[in-house]
């Protein structure tokens, strides 16, 4: 008999197969510090499931009930809304570690599409098991406040963004930040692929695509950056800095 013919079969823990919460790496990003071994199992009791989002589909659309948040576990997210006259106004990315979905909370029906810009993964998580269960987990409370105040804060900042800010500054800002959140996931402070378009840049920073594409080449001619495509490599994070330090004088 031979070799392969006698080795023992290993049954597959599919259990194990699981990522649990309490397993995976993005969990200091979407999970607060310092709960329990127990406290951990009822989170990850609470997410019911996963959902695969392919590259331009929505993960929700403006006016779905809201029922859920949805914790990104891989890929990249836009929201937008359809203005009266058609347009879309871009109103955020979202990268892994992020929380999707909050536009809900308010009115129990969602205000904005999410976009998948690349195929993705998302936890999801039913928002009243959520609120419920962050009762009895104080620092689960407090985390979620946290996020809910995360989000203010980024509103603000887009707002501040789009009302002082020239062209140039605001390109300049929005580089520096997706630069920032991508160093705590893990990745590279100074190379990085954008996964949305100009144009989709453009409606974030309320700038029209040229404005966008004028300042990517003046940003490339001072040495800044380098792009080819959709590839971004700052060469003067500092410099990038002093753009930002203009607007403030």
């Amino acid at each position: 008999m031979s070799n392969e013919s006698t080795q023992k079969i290993i049954p597959i823990d599919t259990h194990k197969l699981k990522v649990a919460c309490s397993q995976c790496n993005l969990r200091e990003l979407c999970l607060p510090i310092g709960l329990s071994d127990q406290e951990l199992t009822r989170v990850d009791d609470m997410i019911g499931s996963r959902r695969k989002i392919k590259r331009g589909q929505n993960l929700y659309s403006a006016g779905d009930t809201f029922e859920a948040i949805y914790a990104i576990r891989t890929g990249f997210f836009k929201t937008d809304v359809i203005l009266e006259d058609g347009r879309e106004q871009v109103t955020g990315f979202q990268m892994a570690g992020e929380v999707l979905g909050m536009d809900g909370i308010g009115t129990d029906l969602h205000t904005c599409n999410a976009t998948a810009l690349e195929d993705a993964e998302v936890c999801i998580i039913p928002f009243d098991q959520l609120e419920s269960l962050s009762r009895e987990i104080e620092p689960l409370q407090r985390h979620l406040h946290k996020v809910l105040s995360r989000e203010i804060v980024r509103d603000h900042g887009v707002m501040t963004l789009l009302g002082t800010m020239r062209a140039e500054e605001r390109l300049a800002a929005f580089l520096l930040n997706l630069s920032q959140r991508l160093v705590a996931r893990g990745y590279a402070a100074t190379e990085f692929h954008l996964r949305m378009t100009r144009e989709e840049i453009g409606s974030y920073l309320g700038l029209k695509l040229e404005t966008v594409s004028r300042a990517f080449s003046r940003f490339q001619e001072d040495g800044l950056i380098t792009v080819q495509q959709k590839h971004i490599c700052i060469l003067d994070t500092a410099g990038l800095k002093q753009v930002l330090n203009h607007q403030a004088c």
